[in-house]
């Protein structure tokens, strides 16, 4: 696998990427302005988990060219239960102004009624939401959370499609400590005891295609946070993976991972049974118990976004590059299959 060292600019003067492999860091530097594909086709995100095992919470600021969403999801593990809540304006073609670099920078939008918000100086993001008419018997939605003691590494990869002018810059920070609150009606949480991870992307994708993501952080029995993210399905990923081990702030690169979702090799995947998840170097082997299967399918026109977000409890064992063997038992986290047509 190519592993990225040193500060680059992401793109070439075609558009394409320079040098397609993952990183550690922020080292190669993207600018939407460098993008030679047309406006509507480039997608920008920023989707945050903040969770524990009783409860999770998912906040989204996307600007996907012909659409731009803010959206706020609660996942109750325990009833259990779930609320999706989202607001959408068209065609904001870059009008969102989302940061280039996920370690620095703002972002914010208010649409409709709701409002969500992130302020980030490169030590902590404040994260600041408001959903009215959100719960159940339409309670609202406060939102008042800050993200710190950011790791020192996490995954960055950078992936090319086979058609020109068309990538995918993805980073993904978990492990982000947590402080502060978020209520629903008169229900305060406190986030104290949770853990954040952001999925920050940022590219052009081809019109139909299909990806695998798996995301898990917990506090471990010594105090120090375990997690990983795993993926696959899309672009050409011969030059690198997205499968990566987080063990207190540093990060351990691994082979390929295979969702093994009962049914999903016939076309008709089972997503509430039980699945399995195996590493072509035998670094990671689990088992996933299902939850919730956070299905929210858009659909408009030649649109459409058909997701499934499975939240349940992982089993299993990891191994670091030095060979310690970390062992979790029934923690929480989630992995998902996605169709977009986009």
């Amino acid at each position: 696998m190519v592993e990225i060292t040193s500060p680059a600019p992401l793109l070439d003067e075609n558009g394409d990427i320079k040098t397609p492999g993952y990183s550690k860091k922020y080292y190669l530097q993207y600018d939407r302005n460098q993008i030679k594909a047309k406006k509507i086709r480039i997608k920008e995100w920023d989707y945050y988990y903040i969770g524990n095992q009783k409860w999770g919470l998912c906040l989204t600021i996307s600007d996907a060219g012909f659409i731009g969403v803010i959206s706020a999801s609660f996942l109750d593990f325990e009833t259990p239960y779930q609320i999706n809540r989202s607001r959408a304006t068209a065609f904001p073609l870059g009008k969102f102004n989302m940061p280039p670099n996920p370690e620095i920078g703002d972002v914010g939008r208010k649409i409709g009624d709701a409002e969500f918000s992130i302020t980030n100086d490169g030590n902590e993001r404040h994260l600041y939401a408001k959903f009215p008419k959100f719960g159940l018997n339409k309670e609202e939605l406060l939102v008042d959370i800050i993200l710190y003691d950011i790791p020192k590494e996490y995954m960055f990869i950078a992936t090319p499609f086979e058609k020109p002018k068309h990538f995918y810059y993805n980073a993904k920070i978990n492990c982000q400590k947590a402080k502060g609150y978020f209520s629903i009606g008169d229900v305060k949480y406190d986030v104290s005891d949770a853990l954040g991870t952001l999925d920050w992307g940022r590219g052009v994708w081809t019109y139909d295609n299909t990806w695998y993501w798996g995301s898990f952080q917990t506090y471990l029995d010594d105090g120090k946070t375990f997690g990983f993210n795993i993926g696959y399905g899309f672009g050409d990923t011969s030059a690198a993976s997205e499968n990566m081990l987080f063990y207190d702030g540093t990060a351990h690169k691994i082979e390929q991972v295979k969702f093994n979702i009962p049914g999903d090799d016939e076309g008709k995947p089972r997503y509430m049974e039980d699945w399995t998840f195996t590493s072509s170097d035998g670094r990671l082997e689990l088992d996933f118990k299902p939850i919730i299967d956070r299905y929210d399918k858009v659909s408009i026109g030649v649109i459409a976004m058909i997701p499934h977000q499975v939240f349940g409890l992982f089993s299993g064992k990891a191994i670091l590059d030095d060979g310690t063997e970390i062992i979790i038992k029934d923690k929480l986290g989630f992995a998902e299959k996605v169709r977009n047509k986009w």
